[in-house]
């Protein structure tokens, strides 16, 4: 909104300095400074509010230590995350960018779905909460939004040319020789030449392969959302594991958005041109500052829980970001601590089974799933195992960025 006035007052009014507002760097500035403010501020009174109505975390009888102490901690702090997020985009963004009205759609309707889940744990008593086959229907169903749009919509292409200039010599300028196009391009990292269309994974069809290459496009997004925003609720288990590693991971996303939002950088990088999605900078600095800003509680010990409503919404929102950059095959590096916790997950359950029909008992690969529950069971404090997942996840981050000249 406050976009919309300031642009009114730099091209109508002749304001002097209004016109500092188009730049997405300055408005990425103020949107992570808001969202700290927000989420630091109000988040304190948020967390009384929760606790004024009972609304605490119900602790399972794990065995951990100091677990019996958390009992009675107020949940649902998602709710900050998401507000502190979405007051400084709506303030500070542009919304007609569809990369940005994309993101709002994810953060409240991931929202949504974990809020149903908290309700039904919490004041219904009911310590499953939501029934998986109901999320999922959720997660299914913003897969299905985002692809198609993504898909679809004729605001979002890409450009893959690169120029004959070199851009950062004295005078130097910029000639394209290709125009934006749709594409369901992609990019594999570490390779030269490295963009793959989903679209000829359908070559073998026939001439027009392009026009069905959303039978190949909107699955791989509906299994990515899932499998992140998934990945995101199992690593939400101890104090300032899920909103850390999250705010880690979302950062680096925010330098891919950047540099492939702008002509010069994604040029000078030999990387994909994706026009309109540096406008995602703005939201993605919002986030990080709200991710920031939540942990100032959520650190041990922590005074609120971020819950179901925290923890799929930001899984949603991390996934939604990789597809738009072009980056999603990078997620398995990006958000490692994800997949090493999923499949922790995984790896657990089958091996139990497999050994349990085979020996008649079950056997066991960790102490405990998801990962980081198998270092406690090991004796370490829950500060140092989050830590230590804090710097896996920076030099994850670091080695993904390092994509962007190493191929």
């Amino acid at each position: 909104m406050l976009y919309y006035l300031f642009q009114y007052l730099d091209k109508v009014m002749d304001v002097p300095g209004t016109g500092v507002f188009q730049y997405i760097t300055f408005r990425s500035g103020l949107a992570i400074i808001l969202s700290l403010m927000i989420s630091t501020i109000f988040g304190k009174r948020v967390i009384n509010y929760l606790r004024r109505l009972q609304i605490g975390e119900t602790v399972r009888e794990l065995g951990l230590e100091g677990q019996t102490q958390k009992a009675g901690t107020p949940t649902m702090g998602g709710l900050i995350i998401i507000f502190s997020t979405l007051i400084p985009v709506l303030l500070l963004a542009r919304l007609d960018n569809i990369y940005v009205l994309l993101l709002i759609v994810t953060t409240v309707w991931m929202g949504t779905i974990g809020f149903i889940d908290d309700y039904i744990k919490i004041f219904k008593k009911d310590k499953e909460g939501l029934k998986g086959r109901f999320k999922v229907i959720g997660q299914v169903g913003l897969g299905l939004i985002v692809g198609s749009v993504l898909y679809f919509h004729p605001a979002v292409t890409v450009r893959t040319d690169t120029s004959t200039t070199d851009v950062f010599k004295p005078g130097a300028v910029v000639s394209a020789i290709a125009k934006e196009e749709k594409s369901t391009a992609t990019t594999i990292p570490f390779f030269k030449n490295n963009e793959m269309d989903y679209a000829e994974l359908l070559a073998w069809t026939g001439d027009n392969y392009k026009d069905y290459a959303w039978l190949i496009f909107i699955p791989v997004v509906i299994f990515i959302i899932t499998a992140v925003s998934n990945g995101a609720n199992l690593t939400d288990g101890i104090d300032g594991l899920a909103a850390g590693t999250s705010a880690i991971s979302v950062l680096a996303l925010g330098i891919f958005a950047f540099v492939s939002g702008n002509i010069i950088f994604s040029n000078y990088l030999n990387i994909m041109y994706i026009p309109n999605s540096g406008e995602m900078t703005v939201y993605i600095a919002a986030f990080v500052g709200s991710l920031i800003g939540f942990l100032w509680y959520n650190t041990y010990p922590a005074t609120v829980f971020m819950g179901d409503t925290g923890s799929l919404t930001i899984g949603g929102i991390i996934a939604v970001l990789a597809i738009a950059v072009r980056k999603e095959l990078l997620i398995p590096v990006l958000c490692g601590i994800f997949l090493a916790e999923n499949l922790s997950v995984v790896l657990q359950v089958s091996y139990f089974k497999y050994t349990k029909n085979k020996y008649g008992e079950g056997r066991r690969i960790f102490l405990m799933s998801p990962l980081h529950h198998h270092y406690q069971k090991k004796g370490y404090h829950e500060s140092k195992i989050v830590t230590r997942f804090w710097i896996v996840a920076i030099l994850l981050a670091i080695f993904s960025l390092v994509s962007l000249k190493l191929r």
